[in-house]
């Protein structure tokens, strides 16, 4: 097997071929997608109502509905980003932040871990969306979104993490 391969450094992601021994002790070559990482919100109003977006995704084909989320920055940890992207994507700003755990997206062959978290005691304030952003923010019931993943309408896996992990830890509340 060959050393580590970097094969790919982009903006957002680095493509490694790796190798690797498994606990069984054979050696395999994988290919990994190295990301540093995102933090995902669940915004609740006063009302119970979640900030939810829905947002032009070219690989997703089209416009799909999410919590507000982003990329860490170089450094930034994870409650700043979180802070920081429920500002930039829907203008809210919380009085509140909490960490409610984090995730693999996809752990067959990337390493980006989305660490979620529960807003409260929100403001509003002005948007600040990036050149290639394209979205519109709603707000809905919390029952509602939880009602819009059992139907489908809403597949994304951070998203539907965020809103059961939220609604869990308001239920405990």
């Amino acid at each position: 097997m060959a050393a580590n391969l970097q094969v790919y450094k982009g903006r957002t992601i680095d493509f490694w071929l790796e190798s690797a021994q498994l606990p069984n002790g054979n050696t395999v070559e994988l290919e990994i997608v190295h990301h540093p990482g995102a933090a995902a919100i669940t915004a609740i109003d006063a009302d119970g109502r979640v900030a939810l977006i829905r947002q032009y995704r070219h690989a997703a084909g089209g416009f799909i509905w999410e919590l507000p989320a982003g990329k860490l920055d170089a450094g930034e940890a994870p409650l700043a980003c979180a802070v920081r992207e429920l500002r930039e994507e829907t203008g809210l700003a919380a009085d509140d932040m909490r960490e409610l755990g984090w995730i693999f997206t996809t752990p067959g062959f990337s390493d980006e871990r989305i660490y979620l978290f529960l807003a409260s005691g929100l403001s509003q304030g002005e948007q600040c969306l990036g050149h290639d952003e394209v979205l519109t923010v709603e707000r809905i019931a919390l029952a509602d979104a939880l009602q819009m993943v059992c139907s489908g309408e809403i597949r994304d896996a951070k998203s539907i993490a965020g809103l059961f992990l939220a609604d869990r830890a308001l239920r405990a509340a």
